[in-house]
C-alpha cells in the first residue's frame, strides 16, 4: 500500500480508533487552528497557562470551556507535564505548541519524562509533492546533524518502522548523495553503499535500500536509464535519506515553498510520536502533522 497524498491518509486515519494528542505549551494561534480543525480525527489536551490559551481559543471563535486544559505545576517542565498525561493513558502523543525545539525536547529527554527508548530519535518530514505519485518522506532535515554509518541506519530503521505503521510492507529508500559512485573521499557514498548491503543482508530488513544514488536518478526513471543506473524502484521511492542536516532541511524547504509541496512532520525513536513543524508552520502543515502522529500512534 502506498498513500498517494494527504487526503488519503486523513481516510486512514478516520478509519481507526481516535487518538488524544497533549499540545504542549498550548497558546499557539496555528497548533489550536489544527486543533479545531481536526476535531473529527483526533481528541486534545492542551497543556500550558490556562489564562493564555483560553485567550488565544477566544481569539479564535472558540468557547474555551469546551476544551480539557492541564495547568503545568509550578517548576514542572511542560514537556513534563505532557509526558504524564502519556503515562496516565490519557493521551497518546505529543504536539509542540508555542515552544522553542530545544527546550521542548529537553524536557523528553528528561528521566522524568520516561519517553526515551534507548535509541536515536529522529525527524521524518512526509511531502505532497505536484508531479509525483505519492507521499516522499525526507530524512533527517530536522534534528540529527552529521550522523555517521551507525547513526543513518537508526535513521533509516526508524523511518522504515514508521512507514511500517502506515501500513506499507517494504518501503524504498534512497541514500542521496551528489553522486552515484563510491568514492572514499565522500563518506556518505560509503555509507550509502553499506547501507544498501545491509538491507540486502538482512540488517536493514523489510526496506530496501539504494546507494549511493543522486537525487535526479533517483526521481527520475528517464535519467536512470539515459545513465545506464540499474535500480528496480527508481522513480518509485518511500524515502529519501540525507547525507546531514543541511541538505534535509533545504531539501524539504524547496519542495514545500519552491515547489509548492504540502508538508507534515514528527519526531519518531521516542515511545510515542512527537508532532514538531517549524514556528513559521502554518495550521494546515500542523494538521496534517496531527492526522501524521495519530496515524503511526501504537
Amino acid at each position: 500500500m502506498a498513500l498517494k497524498n494527504f487526503d488519503e491518509l486523513i481516510s486512514v486515519v478516520k478509519g481507526g480508533t481516535k487518538k488524544t494528542v497533549a499540545l504542549v505549551q498550548a497558546n499557539d494561534e496555528h497548533a489550536l487552528q489544527a486543533i479545531i480543525a481536526a476535531k473529527d480525527i483526533v481528541n486534545a489536551i492542551l497543556v500550558g497557562d490556562r489564562e493564555k490559551i483560553s485567550e488565544v481559543l477566544v481569539s479564535l471563535g472558540e468557547n474555551p470551556e469546551n476544551y480539557e486544559i492541564v495547568e503545568v505545576p509550578e517548576g514542572m517542565h511542560p514537556s513534563v507535564c505532557a509526558a504524564k498525561l502519556i503515562h496516565e493513558g490519557r493521551a497518546d502523543f505529543l504536539m509542540k505548541g508555542k515552544i522553542m525545539t530545544g527546550d521542548l525536547l529537553k524536557g523528553v529527554l528528561s528521566p522524568e519524562a520516561d519517553l526515551k527508548t534507548g535509541s536515536l530519535m529522529s525527524h521524518v518530514m512526509i511531502c505532497e509533492v505536484p508531479g509525483y505519485h505519492k507521499l516522499l518522506c525526507v530524512t533527517d532535515g530536522g534534528m540529527c546533524t552529521y550522523p555517521d554509518l551507525a547513526k543513518k541506519k537508526q535513521i533509516v530503521a526508524n523511518a522504515v518502522n514508521f512507514f511500517h505503521r502506515l501500513g506499507y510492507k517494504k518501503p524504498n529508500v534512497a541514500a542521496i548523495c551528489a553522486i552515484e559512485t563510491i568514492n572514499p573521499k565522500m563518506q556518505e557514498t560509503v555509507d550509502g553503499a553499506e547501507l544498501k548491503r545491509m538491507s540486502l543482508e538482512g540488517e536493514l530488513p523489510e526496506c530496501y535500500v539504494e546507494g549511493p544514488i543522486s537525487y535526479d536518478l533517483a526521481m527520475v526513471p528517464e535519467l536512470s536509464a539515459i545513465k545506464g543506473y540499474d535500480c528496480p524502484c527508481v522513480g518509485d521511492f518511500d524515502i529519501l535519506l540525507v547525507p546531514e542536516i543541511v541538505v534535509g532541511n533545504a531539501l524539504g524547504k524547496c519542495l514545500i515553498y519552491t515547489c509548492k509541496g504540502r508538508m507534515a512532520g514528527i519526531i519518531v525513536g521516542c515511545k510515542v510520536p512527537i508532532v514538531l513543524t517549524s514556528r513559521g508552520s502554518s495550521a494546515e502543515e500542523k494538521y496534517y502533522s496531527l492526522a501524521l502522529g495519530a496515524g503511526v500512534c501504537q
